[in-house]
């Protein structure tokens, strides 16, 4: 059973960077699609990016440009490079990998953008 551990969060400006690593233990990324999440109080978790064990990556629109997702199979890690942060990114980010059907989650890392 894979484990996933979310570093990085903290807080932020706005217009900001963070990066946010994601170790996996217990298994590996390897061959599997992994992705990252958010939700912020009071709304619903959303999709912020994904990659595919090919390495082919997509973004919801609101972090295209600002986002970039990326893989380390050899580390076991997965990355998310945050740019030009905003106050509506606050949120707490978790990780994920897909396999055989079922999702396996992290437990998150807070993002505060905040002036």
């Amino acid at each position: 059973q894979v484990q996933l551990v979310e570093s990085g969060g903290g807080l932020v400006q706005p217009g900001g960077s963070l990066r946010l690593s994601c170790a996996a233990s217990g298994s590996s990324f390897r061959s599997y699609v992994a992705g990252w999440y958010r939700q912020a109080p009071g709304k619903e978790r959303e999709p912020v990016a994904s990659i595919t064990n090919f390495g082919a990556a997509y973004y919801a629109d609101s972090m295209k440009g600002r986002f970039t997702i990326s893989r380390d199979d050899a580390k076991n890690t997965v990355y998310l490079q945050m740019n030009s942060l905003k106050i509506e990114d606050t949120a707490v980010y978790s990780c994920s990998r897909v396999s055989g059907g079922v999702t396996s989650w992290g437990r998150g890392t807070q993002v505060t953008v905040s002036s």
